[in-house]
């Protein structure tokens, strides 16, 4: 097996098709193989070779039996807030240069460090917020910043999707 090929990612499907995570296509083969996995989709055109047989490789799996997960809480971390906001300024949008996280309702007014009141923010807007509510700084949040589920985490995490797992992770 060729290493570049097995490293390739896979997205692991539960049994009712709700995504698990993101494996490496070595991990999803052996599930497969161990009768615990189906190929839902395959990678096109990628093969691994065997001495005598010749195997599609997989692109999106889903196991068997359905795997009860426990809910899965997110870390409130730093990288977590501006993945959520895909790295987009919330209040005036720009998508380059350096990130801070911004906390919406200041610290100093009893704002809390919680999802909702954590967003993305560049340099020069945090700047300009200061220790004021947006309303008091007459700027405007593009989007209320929400408590993101592990599919939202799965979506962002996955720089280059393949278009194949679109539909599997409502990305469409």
């Amino acid at each position: 097996m060729n290493g570049s090929v097995v490293d390739k990612s896979v997205l692991l499907l539960n049994q009712n098709y709700e995504p698990l995570s993101i494996c490496s296509a070595k991990r999803a083969i052996v599930l497969m193989f161990q009768g615990k996995a189906e190929m839902i989709e395959a990678n096109d055109g990628l093969k691994i070779r065997t001495v005598s047989q010749s195997f599609s490789l997989p692109s999106v799996v889903r196991l068997w039996q359905y795997r009860r997960v426990p809910f899965k809480r997110i870390m409130l971390t730093r990288k977590n807030i501006i993945m959520r906001d895909k790295h987009r300024c919330q209040y005036c949008g720009a998508t380059k240069g350096a990130m801070t996280v911004d906390h919406v309702i200041p610290r100093t007014r009893t704002g809390k460090d919680v999802w909702e009141n954590m967003v993305c923010a560049c340099v020069r807007c945090n700047n300009k917020k200061g220790d004021r509510t947006p309303l008091e700084a007459n700027m405007k949040l593009i989007k209320k910043p929400v408590r993101p589920t592990h599919i939202t985490l799965i979506q962002r995490h996955v720089t280059d999707p393949d278009h194949r797992w679109r539909q599997y992770l409502f990305m469409d």
